[in-house]
This record gives structure tokens, sequence and C-alpha cells, in this order.
């Protein structure tokens, strides 16, 4: 058999891509542990990579229990690992130490799971998109305004959704009028949520009560980035959320069933990081789903999670998060393009009840990005 033919029996070979530099490192490092126990080695060859705090790509072991959360200590990529670059023609190329660079072959599709900057605002798929390398989920655009709270909602609201009321306040604003920013806040009423404008994974967020307590909520949030968001606090909420996938053969999106996330005791007033991953925190959490909810209402929401989709012109996939008021008010919150694939995560736990188990949904995503068209096809 020749060359050609053998590759071109060959299974799809995936490269996973975790870790990063953002301060998600970990949680990126968590849902890859999850991705890669996942995917079916009879139908994919799988390459796991990781990528380092400091931005330096190499060949993960890819080892499931190293990349998992324990005994609270969170997994980091090891910085250790041979060095790998993509090369040309796709192909992967793994750099040892006074050796002749080797290749691992030409790569199919990467699966990004990378979350918050320098992963899941655009940066690594315009890098694809400038290799030719097709990838799950959303593209630059996308990614891009799903990961700004601030333009996340300028196009919410032009694709006629209602938002919480908010205000911006730039790095240059901070710096320049405190007094400014701490009076437009104000005007919002208390209380507040202050969040890093371009994150996830609840880091840096804090809510607010009053104005005493604004200046290091602002602080904490800008470790995280220089742009910060303040919104409003919905009245008595309920937070519900739905995953979206994108739709086989160019049909539209598909919405799983509602999901519903309640907090309480221990000190924690939202869905923060420690009720999100770490398991002291699953005491204080409640997640149902389906969640309890009139059909009108659950349908609602559904629509306005495919619109939502649509208006960011969202690929692959996406968790989008809503508030429920006291007075049956749908107000959307944020989408997330690359949501957390964590055993506590909500995404998989949705569709999950929608019929779609997780290797399913894995599957799914990357039959998705091997049918996307890249730039020189």
């Amino acid at each position: 058999m020749s060359e050609h033919s053998r590759e071109e029996q060959r299974k799809p070979r995936v490269a996973v891509v975790f870790g990063g530099r953002s301060s998600e490192h970990a949680i990126s490092c968590v849902t890859a542990a999850n991705v890669l126990q996942a995917i079916d080695r009879d139908k994919y060859d799988v390459v796991p990579i990781g990528i380092s705090t400091s931005g330096h790509w190499v060949l993960e072991s890819g080892d499931p229990e190293r990349l998992s959360i324990t005994d609270g200590k969170l997994p980091e990529v090891d910085v250790t690992a041979l060095p790998v670059l993509f090369g040309a023609n796709r192909e992967l190329v793994v750099s040892e130490p006074d050796q002749v660079p080797s290749t691992l072959g030409e790569v199919d599709v990467v699966f990004p799971l990378l979350h918050g900057p320098w992963g899941e605002d655009g940066t690594i798929q315009g890098l694809l998109e400038m290799s030719d390398i097709r990838y799950v989920g959303s593209g630059v655009l996308a990614s891009a305004v799903g990961m700004d709270k601030h333009y996340m909602k300028v196009v919410f609201q032009a694709a006629g959704l209602e938002v919480t009321p908010y205000v911006v306040i730039r790095d240059r604003d901070w710096t320049r009028d405190p007094a400014a920013c701490r009076e437009a806040v104000d005007a919002l009423g208390y209380p507040v949520f202050v969040k890093p404008c371009r994150g996830g994974s609840s880091l840096g967020i804090s809510k607010v009560n009053n104005l005493a307590e604004l200046d290091a909520a602002v602080t904490e949030a800008r470790a995280h980035d220089p742009k910060v968001i303040v919104e409003a606090s919905a009245k008595s909420p309920r937070e519900i959320e739905v995953g979206v996938l994108g739709g086989l053969d160019g049909g539209p999106a598909e919405v799983s069933v509602c999901g519903e996330i309640a907090v309480s005791g221990g000190g924690h007033d939202f869905y923060d990081f420690e009720t999100k991953y770490l398991p002291e925190g699953e005491e204080y959490t409640a997640l149902s789903v389906p969640a309890d909810l009139p059909d009108e209402i659950a349908a609602d929401i559904r629509a306005k999670a495919a619109t939502a989709f649509d208006a960011i012109e969202g690929e692959g996939l996406a968790r989008v998060d809503f508030f429920l008021d006291a007075d049956g008010r749908v107000v959307i919150n944020e989408i997330n393009t690359m949501p957390g694939f964590t055993p506590t995560s909500m995404f998989p736990r949705l569709w999950a009840a929608t019929g779609v188990d997780y290797p399913a949904l894995v599957d799914r995503l990357l039959s998705l990005a091997l049918t996307r068209r890249t730039g020189l096809r």
C-alpha cells in the first residue's frame, strides 16, 4: 500500500489544546481532562497539547488524573514537556533538545479548550484561521464579542434582547476620574456586580452592596482585566441557563432544555468559583435540570438563546445565561462560547437531559468542526 493510500485511510487527528495564559488556566486543564476521556479513540487520533501560563506550547501526556483538581490543588500544564508547534501543511512538529525536529503528522481539527483571554477571545481562532486549520467552536468575531461583556450587551440590545443596566469602567476612566466612575455606579443602585469585562469562571467578580465596598471590588476585577463592567442586580432573580449547538448540515442551531442554578449558604451570594468548581462548594449549590418553569417561559428563554447565538454569529457551541426576575421578565446575562466541560459544569448536564450524553456531545462538536469551511478550501 502506498504512503498516500495509508494517509487517506487514517483516522481524523484531533489536537486538544488546553491550559493557556489566562487566569482560567486550571479550569481549562480540568475541562481537557474530561474531554480527553470522552473522545472515541477508535474514531479519532488524539494529540494533547498544553499551553503553559508563560505561553509555551508543549506535547502533554493528557493524563486525566493529573489534569483534575485533587485535594483542592489546581492542575497546570507540564512546562517540562517537549515543545511543539504547528509547521507547514497543518503538521505538528515536536522539537527535542539537540535533536532534529520530528513531525506528528497532519492535524485535521483542533479542539481549543481554552477559557478567557488568549484562547476564548478570538486570538487562537485567528491563529488557526491563518493556518487553514479547522477547529471546534465560534470564529474570531463571535469569540471576541462573546468574551467582552460590554460589546456582548451592545450586540444583544441590537438584536432586541433585554440586558441588565450597566456601567463600563475603562482603565483611563478609573485612573483619571474615579469619582465620576463611583457616581455612575451609584446611579445604578445597589447591589451591583463588579466583573472583569473579559473574563470567566467567576474569577474577579464581587457583589457590592454599597459605595464603601466599590473600590476594593474594582481593584479585584482590574487584577484580571483593566476594563471593568458593573451590572445592576436583577430583582429577586432566578438564574437560568441553556446550551446551544450549531445545526448539522447547515441547519438552525439547537437549544437544550433549561437548567437553573441556586446558591445559598456558606457566605456565597452568587455562583462563584468555589461553588462552580471545588468540592467544598457543592453543598451550597443546587443545579436543577430541567428547570421548573412554565412551558411558555421555557420556550421564550430557549428562543432568546438561539437569537443570542445567531446575533454574535456563533458556531459549534455556547451556553447562554439568563435572569428570570420576580416580575417574570427574561433578561439575558451573557453568552459563553467555550463553556466548561468539568463534571459539575452545566453545559454537559443540559445536553444530557436533552438526550445527548457526554461522548456524543464531544463527537457532535468534532463532526461540526470537520465540516466547517476554511480560508483556503
